[in-house]
């Protein structure tokens, strides 16, 4: 006998599909586990950033009426920035789901709102600002990249409930693969436990690693879709170490995966033949030509005509195809690693990672440089703030010893840069700054908070700074960026005699400058301008990255007018330091993975007015500089390292064709970007 279940919908579900009736549901199952009898379960979940407490999600399970109703709510103080969401699930006692309901209850750049419900002619889903989709009947279960760790627990319950170990089709879109990997043991209050630990795609760009215990609760997750988070149930705190420690095995492990698969093409001697040559010194093109490659270095590059090549290398036609120095990223942040197939396809061969967790980012950096595993090189900076809710990450630098501490430990470990950033005080900068430059190490980062102008954060020792919105501060003296902002100095008339004073004090301490410009570019789009309008290839992406790209709430017409306005006079200054001399350097802070660079050296050209070759330097041999190292990269010059991108049309033509690579070389490897695109869940360019 088949039981029929009734329920209410929650308030605004009946708007939300134009239902004029109460919806039933037909079920036919036996109530089955005792577990989800009569149940009523209150629990909370905390939520890391990078391993520092940001915030909590509460959550409850109640049984009612032969289906289970499931809430859950979640509030973070991300480094000041306010958000939250409140969820409503119910589900059929066979842990069926029937309605899903997310919706943010704070202002926050991402806004996909997902609502998910089954009705007698389909499962209709409603994402963000998109149409109502009505997708099949059958067994699904409803998953977005900011599902609630609540939920997550529950997807978990479905899938073993199904006693069937195939993929979950997840609404709106994809599905989900879930693969034991191993039992952890972890000390909690005094007591051994032991959970299953799991590799789970399909929630998250790339996986998230999870660990349930015997009863399949969700205990702890490691995920990162550009930053890593942890999520860890309340009461289990004590086994952070142990989940940071088993992401970075998966991580480490994934990654010898992807350079078992992406077959590059190697061997002691590699000749390219036939392309045309950007060295990245001059605007100069030189047609025709063979680069010969001996043990990943450039051993020789002259005409094809008048080249011999070694009877026993190999030959790699690149006839048509432009050959230019591989792409720097400097202001990465790589917290997974599907940023290495990703950014060797996009031909960027370097990054500096501008601030990670330490136990990823030295094991990362260390599988390319030592161990061959496929990665771009890895230059980092390591993350230093000071004491505060709105500090970012766990290494923190409050007092003169700590921050003594801080360089000892970062110098240890092979770092080449401090990271300084917002809420450090202005005597704890000149401490950091004057024990890394006696370790031969450099500062970079952010103007802090208490500091306030770029002038005053300069003379306290820093060597590099990041962000345009921050360091432009130097054309107002003694007046912090946060006043800026206030009165929008930026968008009044700034005075020659401005620029020229910014221009001589940077040209004077030899500052490097990080823009970022990408990022302000992206922020200023008005409401409904997708982000396609001004980075193409984003919808090539992975799609759990493009439902956070995808989803932005964007500014008001009026607003996104000004932030253009400020943008473009950013740009112009910025280009008239390059001009007279002043290194600036292209980095993507995350704006879009890989694409975001291309934005970025495209503005230099565009709004900067600098020339194809200058907005190229900008991501080539400015940067190697930079980082003291272009006489090994940078160019693409006999004896230096073959770090090489290979292009299907010329940039010095127009700086567009930056985003026609390939192929790579890196590494002593040569790579199509074809073949490793799809290693990253992205779509190929051809």
């Amino acid at each position: 006998m088949k039981d029929t279940l009734q329920f209410t919908l929650p308030p605004g579900s009946r708007s939300f599909l134009s239902l004029s009736f109460l919806f039933v549901v037909v079920a036919g199952f036996c109530w089955g586990s005792t577990r989800w009898q009569n149940i009523n379960e209150e629990g909370s979940f905390l939520n890391y950033r990078r391993q520092s407490l940001i915030g909590e999600e509460t959550y409850s399970i109640v049984s009612r009426d032969g289906a289970l109703f499931i809430k859950a709510k979640q509030s973070e103080n991300e480094r000041g920035k306010i958000t939250g969401f409140e969820t409503e699930m119910q589900m059929k006692a066979d842990l069926t789901p029937i309605f899903y309901e997310n919706k943010f209850i704070t202002t926050t750049e991402t806004l996909n709102e997902l609502k998910v419900l089954v009705t007698p002619s389909g499962v209709s889903v409603a994402e963000g600002d998109m149409d109502v989709q009505l997708k099949p009947l059958g067994d699904f279960f409803p998953v977005h990249s900011d599902i609630p760790a609540a939920v997550e627990m529950m997807m978990y319950h479905y899938y073993f409930a199904q006693g069937k170990e195939q993929p979950i089709i997840t609404y709106p879109r994809g599905k989900v693969t879930i693969e034991f990997r191993k039992q952890d043991t972890v000390e909690i209050k005094g007591k051994t436990l032991v959970l299953d630990r799991y590799k789970v795609k399909g929630i998250t760009w790339g996986f998230e690693v999870v660990w349930l215990d015997q009863a399949k609760n969700l205990i702890a997750s490691v995920k990162a879709n550009t930053q890593i988070r942890e999520v860890i149930r309340k009461g289990y705190e004590e086994g952070l170490p142990t989940f940071i420690k088993g992401n970075v095995e998966e991580q480490m492990e994934a990654l010898a995966e992807y350079t078992r698969q992406a077959k590059g093409i190697g061997g002691k001697l590699v000749a390219l033949v036939g392309g045309d040559v950007v060295d990245g010194l001059t605007a100069d093109t030189k047609r025709d030509m063979t680069v010969i490659v001996e043990g990943g270095k450039i051993m020789l590059i002259g005409p094809r005509k008048d080249t011999a090549i070694p009877r026993d290398a190999r030959v790699i036609d690149v006839t048509g195809k432009t050959l230019i120095p591989g792409l720097w990223d400097m202001h990465a942040h790589s917290n997974q690693v599907q940023w290495a197939p990703a950014y060797l396809a996009g031909g960027v061969t370097t990054i500096r990672d501008n601030g990670n967790e330490v136990e990823f980012a030295t094991a990362f950096r260390d599988a390319v440089e030592q161990k061959g595993a496929l990665g771009p090189d890895i230059l980092l900076a390591g993350m230093t703030d000071g004491e505060g809710i709105l500090g970012n990450g766990i290494i923190r630098a409050r007092t003169p010893e700590e921050a003594r501490n801080v360089v000892a430990m970062y110098y240890s470990k092979g770092y080449r840069q401090i990271k300084i950033y917002n809420s450090l005080k202005p005597e704890i900068v000149k401490v950091l700054a004057e024990e890394a430059h006696k370790l031969g190490i450099t500062v970079t980062g952010h103007v802090p908070r208490a500091v306030g102008n770029a002038r005053e954060a300069v003379e306290l020792g820093m060597d590099m700074l990041s962000h345009q919105g921050l360091f432009l501060s130097v054309l107002f003296p003694g007046v912090s960026f946060d006043v800026m902002r206030v009165k929008k100095l930026l968008l009044g008339e700034i005075t020659l005699a401005q620029i020229d004073s910014a221009t001589e004090f940077f040209l004077k301490h030899k500052t490097v400058l990080d823009p970022t410009i990408a990022l302000d570019i992206k922020a200023s789009l008005p409401t409904g301008a997708p982000v396609e309008s001004v980075m193409p290839d984003v919808g090539r992406q992975a799609y759990e990255l493009w439902e956070g790209k995808r989803f932005q709430k964007g500014l008001t017409p009026e607003k996104a007018q000004e932030a253009r306005k400020n943008v473009v006079k950013a740009m112009d200054i910025i280009g008239h330091f390059v001009r007279a001399g002043i290194p600036v350097v292209a980095g993507t802070d995350n704006a879009v993975p890989v694409f975001s660079l291309y934005l970025e050296i495209e503005s230099y050209s565009k709004l900067g007015h600098l020339t194809p070759l200058q907005a190229l330097q900008s991501a080539t041999i400015v940067p190697a500089r930079a980082m003291g190292l272009a006489l090994h990269t940078g160019t693409l010059e006999a004896g230096k390292e073959a770090d090489i991108a290979i292009l299907e049309k010329n940039p010095l033509d127009s700086i567009d064709n930056i985003r026609s690579v390939s192929a790579v070389v890196t590494n002593g490897n040569y790579y199509e970007s074809r073949l490793l695109w799809p290693l990253a869940d992205f779509l190929g360019n051809n």
